[in-house]
């Protein structure tokens, strides 16, 4: 199918072949008939993309800090890698568009193939042949109301939401400053509230057609005080709408001065805020800046897992607000029709967005782009060639599920540096990024179904999607005969790890690998070699100060990312077993008592772990401390022997009374390169390169670590848990 995307590095504008999107349970697959462009938000998108690096930094100087920070731990190589990646991967465009529902998944409710829909969402409801939406940022199209019409609807909720917080009353009036796309509609809603409007913008033709919507009007350069004064008895307005887009404060200054006493501001638009204190001080305006389309926009829980807030308590949410637009066309209140100025086929796109970026000077508004309906889902050929070459039999053939930030920069880089495999097919969550990833490292293939990696032109899968999809990819992989690296954790629940235990034990001759690569450390190695000859058990701490993650990251999600423990803890246990070269016997968890999380959801826990030789170890996690301190410690005794590792850049090993050897690297190495080598010869010499015991116990105690917190008692860690009934 066809999606339009900008690369951040050029922000040249492309139309893309890419996968069909895959449909899950809360989602709905469209095919789009029409999808409107947001020339202000698009336009910003694509003007930072026109920038140089220098230009982007000064734009963006929090990322920079980040940037810096990341150089200073993982070293200049390595971040250079990650921001080039991120540079050169393709961004979808587009975040409102209206289609026939192709498929509804099987937790959606009152949708079903064949229904016509409007869609929002900037990750989402982009430009392209189909989309896959999650279903609270889907809303059914009135009969009377086109496809055409109904594209508008995000962008209509945008400027209801803008109107909803400036609580309009009738008779009140306004001033709506900047009379784009989102101010027409937003004199439009007003007006259908009983308001008085005026209307101003820099551009006469954009005045001339707030004036057939009932606006009163201020010329370009006119006296917009002067005129609100006058309709007011020199009140002042009641409220301001701010619909316009500037770096200027001056439209902020004049809100003040147009503004009567206790009045209202509303900011839609992206403009500068240096609020003078006199005005707003004196009269004591409220200003407020709205948040997009509505409650719910930004919240994970309502948009990607469809829980809706009651009614009762959110009268309005982003998918309430998407219906009232919608009716208000129905009913003739509101007209879109009328603003389109401008409509392409999807495969003239790039002209259309010369209009936006001023390469053409004919005026616009509304640009709509159209799409073809005769081709369906079925049609699309399963898998989309990127690089058809022939295939190098000397080569590991790798396939990709999932190709996020992680394996863009500190996977795919080394593998294809290794010169040791030839890259076959790919297949990402959403099939947003996965032309662009594709053709930077020169995939055969991409395709929007996992089932098409499992075919005879791949040797091995390697598995970066997030942890809910890991157990159930592995599974498959083993029970198509392919060897499977996965990024941790190997599964989320006992379960899923019987299940891959199964699949292990009926393949037969398929490697598993998790990506547990601190055992496979510079600093690892020279620990584990410092103890080489101690024959007595070891004593192991781990600490780490993991820093705090936002509740509404997915990590935190207990279904997608099952918590911390489950999804980082796991390298710690693994960390613990390559130092006592042995495997995990028991587990016990105790965490502190925080009145919001639940024991999946600790992420301030200690472990106690004993191994099968008799070892121990103490891990201590916390996102409780402080950032200025080293994030991972480790420290290691026996025999007489001792040994620290800091934050994987300094190591410390120490043999009797005085003898201390001190190991500093320049940066942090936390063994990805070593370990991508090590996979890579293991799957050649057909013996895997860390045992499927090791990496099977491992995982277990990871998912019984969070049992344990949860009983208050230690657990043994054994897989004949997998068939207990």
């Amino acid at each position: 199918m066809k999606q339009i995307t900008q690369t951040l590095r050029t922000g040249v504008v492309e139309i893309n072949e890419v996968p069909v999107p895959a449909l899950t349970d809360k989602f709905v697959l469209v095919q789009n008939s029409a999808s409107v462009i947001s020339a202000g938000t698009e336009k910003t998108k694509i003007d930072m993309g026109k920038k140089s690096l220098l230009q982007k930094a000064k734009a963006r100087p929090d990322l920079v800090k980040q940037v810096v920070g990341k150089i200073k731990t993982e070293g200049l190589k390595k971040t250079l890698q990650t921001v080039n990646s991120r540079l050169d991967s393709p961004s979808p465009l587009g975040y409102s568009c209206a289609g026939t529902v192709v498929a509804a998944g099987g937790m959606v409710e009152g949708i079903q193939p064949g229904d016509r829909v409007a869609c929002g969402g900037a990750d989402y409801a982009n430009h392209a042949d189909f989309v896959a939406v999650p279903k609270n940022l889907v809303v059914k199209v009135p009969d009377n109301v086109s496809d055409e019409e109904a594209a508008f609807t995000t962008v209509g909720s945008i400027a209801l939401q803008g109107v909803r917080l400036a609580e309009p009353q009738l008779g009140e009036t306004f001033l709506v400053v900047g009379l784009g796309l989102l101010g027409q509609i937003a004199v439009q809603l007003l007006r259908a509230n009983g308001c008085t409007v005026i209307g101003t913008d820099l551009d006469a033709a954009l005045v001339k057609r707030a004036e057939g919507f009932g606006a009163i009007t201020v010329p370009p350069g006119g006296d917009v005080a002067g005129l609100c004064h006058a309709k007011t008895a020199g009140h002042g307005v009641d409220g301001v709408l701010v619909c316009a887009g500037s770096s200027s404060n001056a439209i902020i200054e004049m809100c003040g001065e147009v503004t009567r006493e206790k009045g209202r501001v509303v900011v839609v638009g992206a403009v500068r805020m240096d609020i003078p204190r006199e005005d707003f001080f004196k009269k004591e305006i409220s200003v407020v800046i709205s948040r997009s389309y509505g409650p719910g926009r930004y919240d994970p829980f309502y948009e990607e897992n469809g829980n809706d807030y009651p009614l009762g308590y959110v009268r309005f949410t982003e998918q309430r607000n998407m219906s009232t637009f919608l009716e208000l066309i129905s009913q003739g209140k509101v007209d879109v029709k009328s603003l389109i100025t401008h409509r392409y086929p999807v495969d003239d796109a790039a002209v259309a967005y010369q209009l936006i970026e001023g390469n053409k000077t004919e005026p616009y508004l509304g640009i709509v782009l159209q799409y073809n309906p005769a081709s369906r889902p079925a049609d699309m050929p399963a898998r989309i060639a990127v690089t058809p070459a022939a295939v190098a039999t000397d080569k590991v053939r790798l396939s990709f599920y999932g190709a996020g930030n992680y394996a863009t920069a500190s996977l795919l880089p080394p593998l294809q540096a290794s010169g040791q495999v030839t890259f076959s097919g790919l297949v990402t969550a959403s099939g947003r990024s996965a032309q662009g990833v594709a053709k930077q490292f020169g995939f055969g293939f991409c395709a929007g179904s996992y089932a098409e990696l499992l075919q005879g032109d791949t040797d091995a899968i390697v598995v970066t999607t997030r942890h809910d999809t890991h157990g159930v990819a592995v599974r498959d992989a083993l029970k198509a005969g392919k060897h499977v690296y996965v990024e941790k954790p190997l599964a989320m629940s006992v379960q899923e790890l019987a299940e891959i235990h199964r699949a292990y034990g009926d393949c037969g001759q398929a490697q598993v690998m998790v990506g547990f690569n601190r055992r496979f450390a510079p600093a690892t190695q020279q620990v584990v070699e410092h103890f080489s000859g101690v024959k007595s058990p070891l004593v192991v701490n781990i600490r780490i100060n993991a820093g705090a993650i936002p509740a509404d990251h997915w990590i935190q999600d207990p279904q997608v990312g099952g918590g911390r423990m489950i999804g980082e803890g796991c390298h710690f246990i693994d960390l613990a077993s390559a130092l006592v070269s042995s495997n995990v016997k028991t587990v016990y968890a105790v965490g502190s008592a925080k009145a919001e999380k639940s024991a999946l959801l600790n992420d301030n826990l200690c472990l106690s772990l004993t191994f099968e030789n008799g070892s121990v170890a103490n891990i201590t996690y916390t996102a409780d401390g402080a950032k200025a301190m080293a994030k991972e410690y480790v420290e290691v005794f026996g025999g007489g022997r001792s040994a620290q590792i800091n934050d994987f850049k300094d190591v410390t090993l120490y043999s009797g009374d005085a003898e201390t050897r001190r190991l500093k690297a320049t940066v942090q190495d936390k063994g990805q390169k070593p370990m991508i080598s090590a996979w890579l010869e293991g799957l050649k010499a057909g013996k895997a390169c860390v045992d499927y015991a090791c990496l099977m116990s491992t995982s277990l105690a990871t998912v019984m670590a969070v049992e344990s917190l949860s009983l208050g008692i230690p657990l043994t860690v054994d897989t004949a848990v997998f068939t207990a009934e």
